[in-house]
């Protein structure tokens, strides 16, 4: 990576982006869902993506597991509570970069509680579209707990065990679009 890049802001393409998640259920497999609604923004330092501040907001109303009934109560009071909290957010605090890989220590907020979280991330590429636009890829991986962010709902399976698991885990396709700062 060039440690002497010109700061850049990027934008995230949002047609070009995928927010996943996985959860366990009924301890016999994993549901996996998406968030359709991103929007957010890197700001690249001198040093490029190694000290850039990321800025991105998830609106939790298009969540989609593939199941409207299952989507409705994931939007209700027992789990994401959309009209109350419409909003997932995450700001970078610290990034530990290694060539081409990083670690993203930052502040996500989701149900109205704040923790940290940290992504591993790698960058996929750059490059320049048919248009002239530079763009870069990334992949990032994260894992935690739901509970720790106020989403306790459950229900207990006759079997033993619970219907839904407390470990979730994000996965993160982004394609960048940069735009030059002024000098």
């Amino acid at each position: 990576m060039d440690t002497t890049a010109t700061p850049t802001s990027w934008t995230i393409d949002p047609a070009h982006a995928n927010i996943e998640f996985g959860v366990r259920h009924l301890m016999i497999s994993t549901v996996k869902g998406r968030f359709t609604g991103i929007s957010g923004t890197i700001a690249a330092g001198e040093r490029g993506f190694a000290d850039a501040r990321i800025d991105v907001t998830i609106d939790a109303k298009t969540i989609d597991t593939r199941e409207p009934q299952r989507d409705a109560h994931l939007r209700s009071a027992d789990f994401f509570d959309v009209e109350k909290f419409p909003t997932i957010t995450f700001h970078s605090r610290r990034i530990d970069a290694h060539g081409a890989d990083y670690r993203i220590a930052g502040d996500l907020t989701m149900h109205g509680v704040t923790r940290e979280v940290v992504f591993d991330a790698t960058e996929e590429g750059r490059g320049r579209d048919p248009w002239g636009n530079e763009r870069a890829g990334f992949a990032a991986r994260a894992r935690l707990n739901r509970r720790d962010f106020g989403l306790t709902w459950n229900a207990a399976l006759e079997t033993g065990g619970v219907l839904v698991g407390d470990e979730v885990k994000i996965s993160i396709d982004l394609e960048l679009v940069a735009k030059a700062l002024a000098a």
